[in-house]
């Protein structure tokens, strides 16, 4: 029986950016089977902590929400010592952390939580996984996210696959733990609407260059006007000057601005992916995680093939899913068919099996907060298993070798004052700007 079943879970999430606060937020309401349990977020301060707008477009409420860098996130997990005989004895402010951060950020505070909960017999479950699909850089992700208590794989093919990795450089693969993406939900694809609604979900970071970006775009505006009767949408991730989890220095809000005036049928949206899809008859994107939130709907689902199949797009993930087509087949009316056996392996659960996917990670959850004591927690990467990439990795967020603060790390206690919360967003938007301006503009000198 999950442990929720008999008490409320005190729940910590650590995200660095929308997207990841979105997972992580999500991940603890459906590993605590309480749809509001008792969650407190932190946001890590980076080049990608969201906006206001960007955390209330996510929707996810939490009891307290603050922005924290990774010592004052460690002085918050180091509980209440006060009055306790020893270390041994100091009270965890919390039952589960879920660390929903890139790779190295999970690394660095899997060691600062150790070094943080050294000596302690009863410590918090620590909680990681991936926002969506895993297509690049997996024995990297994985090792990075190695020490956790729990690593969830969003489907069966990706515990397999985890599993795999982890076996393969001789460390522990117990941790690997099945479930789904814990935003998949709403209501199954009951037939077209009217208007006939195509909605393209763009991404960040794919694809990168301007050709193929303004390629995509020409495409989506040549569909809106050879069907006039079709709503056509352009589903944004982040208005200009705001970051997601990956940088975009091309926005298609430029793009669209530059193309000229676009058809009357055709319209930029934000919001809630899953509020788009209430209304959506074909969902188009290049390789984007809403291809498996309309699919787990049964919402007629194409990953587009006009740049070519390739691991750089990620659209190779969709290899055999019956979902690849091209534009040209969807301004002849092509409806694609999912393949039923892959989609049962991505964990999209499209059958109803949905319910049920978190199960085993509850049970396990349930097993280590029952048990008297917990191991340390025991990353793969050590200063001797890899003695020339974790200290890069660890220093990157202030900690040393031993997963502890660094001499000159922000104080954990110490509130910036306006003047500095006025530099720090000023600084953020340069960096934005420089992102989205300034490089586009050098990369196409160096070109010349």
């Amino acid at each position: 029986m999950p442990a929720s079943a008999t008490k409320a879970l005190r729940v910590a999430v650590l995200a660095d950016s929308d997207t990841r606060w979105k997972w992580g937020a999500l991940t603890a309401r459906r590993l605590t089977g309480d749809p509001e349990p008792r969650l407190d977020g932190y946001l890590l301060r980076g080049r990608a902590t969201p906006t206001p707008r960007q955390l209330k477009e996510v929707g996810v409420r939490a009891d307290s929400l603050r922005e924290v860098t990774a010592a004052e996130f460690l002085r918050a997990m180091r509980g209440d010592t006060a009055g306790a005989a020893d270390t041994a004895d100091a009270c965890a402010p919390y039952d589960v952390v879920v660390l929903a951060l890139v790779g190295g950020g999970v690394q660095a505070m899997l060691h600062g939580l150790a070094r943080t909960w050294q000596g302690r017999g009863k410590r918090p479950v620590v909680v990681t996984g991936y926002v969506g699909v895993v297509y690049e850089k997996l024995a990297d992700g994985l090792l990075l996210r190695h020490g956790a208590d729990l690593v969830l794989a969003n489907s069966r093919q990706d515990a397999e696959r985890f599993r795999a990795v982890y076996e393969g450089v001789g460390a522990d693969a117990s941790a690997v733990t099945e479930v789904a993406l814990p935003f998949l939900g709403g209501s199954p694809y009951a037939g077209e609407h009217d208007p006939y609604t195509v909605v393209f979900a763009a991404q960040p970071s794919v694809p990168e260059t301007r050709a193929d970006r303004t390629y995509l775009l020409d495409r989506l505006v040549r569909h809106a006007r050879l069907h006039p009767g079709r709503e056509v949408l352009l589903k944004l991730r982040s208005r200009p000057g705001e970051h997601t989890t990956h940088l975009e220095e091309l926005p298609y809000q430029k793009l669209a601005q530059k193309a000229g005036p676009l058809p009357p049928n055709l319209r930029l949206v934000y919001g809630n992916m899953g509020e788009v899809l209430d209304r959506t008859d074909l969902l188009v994107t290049v390789s984007s995680t809403a291809a498996l939130e309309s699919l787990h709907r049964r919402v007629p689902t194409v990953v587009l093939t006009d740049l070519g199949i390739r691991e750089a797009l990620g659209n190779h993930h969709f290899v055999g899913s019956g979902c690849l087509a091209s534009w040209d087949q969807l301004d002849a009316g092509h409806t694609p068919v999912p393949d039923e056996a892959w989609v049962a392996r991505q964990g999209v659960a499209a059958d109803g099996a949905y319910e049920t996917a978190f199960d085993a990670a509850r049970d396990r959850i349930a097993g280590l907060l029952a048990a008297d004591r917990l191991p340390p927690l025991t990353p793969y990467y050590t200063p001797r298993t890899a003695p020339g990439y974790l200290p890069g990795i660890l220093a990157r967020h202030h900690l040393g070798p031993d997963g502890s603060p660094l001499p000159g790390a922000p104080a954990a206690d110490r509130q910036p004052g306006p003047v500095r919360q006025i530099v720090r967003r000023a600084a953020r938007g340069a960096y934005r700007h420089g992102v989205q301006r300034v490089a586009p503009v050098i990369r196409r000198m160096g070109e010349l």
